[in-house]
């Protein structure tokens, strides 16, 4: 199955100091290893960047422009991106009007719009419930995944 990464579990596996960094971790390996392939667009790096390099005060994690060079160049060696497509504009104005999206969810109207025009139906996020409004799109929890995932043999 091809699924979308949203930027929330990017930033998750990229900050160790995050409570939900060993779940990102264990849900990304977990579906990997069943064969699943996690893509990346545009969207997702622009606000990975845009966080990556806010202050931790004010809710990012505060790195540095070359620790944020760094750290994307580590995304895009481990998850292949999917540029945009020229009907995403077209998509994404379909999506915010139908579905009457105004403010901060006008950017996940825009993920739905890149999955859209790559005919994907499975995004891996943190916020469930900020994709329950579009019917067809199949929100996979990190928890839920990490949960259900074998546990590794210790010694």
């Amino acid at each position: 199955m091809n699924i979308l990464l949203d930027s929330n579990v990017l930033l998750r596996l990229t900050d160790p100091t995050s409570a939900s960094h060993g779940i990102a971790l264990t849900a990304v390996a977990s579906l990997r290893a069943q064969g699943d392939v996690l893509y990346i667009v545009p969207q997702c790096v622009y606000e990975f960047w845009v966080v990556a390099g806010r202050p931790i005060a004010k809710n990012g994690l505060g790195l540095s422009v070359a620790e944020c060079i760094r750290e994307l160049a580590h995304v895009e060696m481990s998850f292949p991106l999917l540029d945009d497509k020229p009907m995403l504009y077209t998509e994404w104005k379909t999506l915010v009007m139908t579905f009457g999206c105004q403010g901060k969810v006008a950017h996940d109207a825009r993920y739905v719009a890149a999955m859209r025009t790559y005919g994907l139906s499975h995004l891996l996020t943190f916020n469930v419930g900020d994709f329950a409004r579009y019917p067809g799109l199949v929100a996979l929890d990190p928890n839920t995944i990490a949960a259900s995932a074998p546990q590794a043999n210790t010694p």
